[in-house]
């Protein structure tokens, strides 16, 4: 994924929601190179594009125990994004993997508010997948994929109602606020960071919709050394979230979460039991973490 603090500090600079995407064409490989069994698959969308994406089936002889709709960030194109659902699949869960407009192999130019159709587009192909009939289904945004599915599901209750959980991971709470942290981090744009992020528009940014999502279950996962999208904006969006919800921190950098088994095995155990699982409270119970960079604080010892 690319430095996500400099897509908004063009964005400031600019002040076209447009920014928000940094798409790449083409597809550099397939989930063959991991090994996994894929079909690729066409999703049309209310305004007549046609959309990519990956179908990735539970792994032969595991019991299928539901189907995740992943919605990546903004950078590249599926291929780059495959590190957040490539181990579902052996599980028990399938995954729906989806390039937004413009990305990849996608029709179009992705922009706000029209990308919200292609979500929309997830939700429907999903809908007619006898594959998924029965079936939990599972809601995984990462970073700005997360941020965009929490408006679209303030929009659309009734997709709330349809979902076991929403997993978040590496959400931005506002646009505006994470505008004006990528400009604090350099000398040259620091004297600007407040003037220049009112330029972001952040109407549709998470925080103002996460109150409105009574209908599902959620599980927030914030890394602590994340340097795109600070800690604070998974704290605010916990806070903003009704009932159920867990604050999972975690380390390692921006949207890395499930490059570590131990938070796999985190949300595994989350989705068995979404309405009363707590999460891992004790950082000091996941061994063997460099210190962060920058950092003075020593790494986190191993339980005895």
């Amino acid at each position: 994924m690319r430095i996500l603090g400099i897509f908004f500090l063009l964005l400031t600079l600019g002040g076209c929601d447009s920014l928000l995407f940094y798409p790449e064409p083409g597809q550099p490989f397939t989930p063959e190179k991991a090994k996994l069994e894929f079909r690729d698959v066409t999703l049309i969308t209310a305004d007549g594009l046609k959309l990519h994406g990956w179908w990735l089936p539970a792994k032969k002889g595991v019991e299928v125990k539901g189907t995740v709709l992943h919605l990546h960030g903004n950078g590249g194109n599926l291929a780059w994004h495959l590190g957040g659902s490539w181990w579902l699949p052996e599980q028990g869960y399938q995954v729906l993997l989806v390039d937004y407009r413009g990305y990849g192999w996608s029709e179009g130019k992705p922009a706000l508010p029209a990308i919200y159709q292609d979500i929309d587009a997830a939700f429907k192909w999903l809908d007619q997948a006898p594959e998924v009939k029965g079936k939990p289904l599972i809601l995984l945004g990462q970073s700005l994929g997360g941020s965009m599915a929490v408006h679209f599901l303030a929009q659309h209750p009734e997709r709330q109602r349809q979902l076991k959980a929403f997993v978040l991971d590496g959400v931005p709470a506002s646009y505006r606020d994470v505008g004006r942290f990528a400009l604090s981090t350099s000398w040259m744009t620091w004297p600007f960071q407040v003037p220049l992020s009112w330029l972001v528009p952040d109407g549709d940014s998470a925080i103002h919709s996460m109150k409105q999502l009574n209908g599902v279950p959620k599980l927030i996962y914030h890394s602590i050394d994340d340097q795109l999208v600070p800690l604070s904006n998974g704290i605010r969006l916990y806070q903003a979230a009704p009932p159920p919800r867990v604050l999972q921190l975690t380390r390692g950098g921006h949207v890395q979460t499930f490059a570590d088994p131990v938070w796999q095995k985190v949300m595994l155990r989350y989705l068995e039991d979404p309405q009363h699982f707590n999460g891992l409270r004790r950082l000091g119970e996941v061994p063997n973490y460099p210190t962060p960079p920058n950092s003075e604080d020593e790494p986190p010892e191993s339980p005895q």
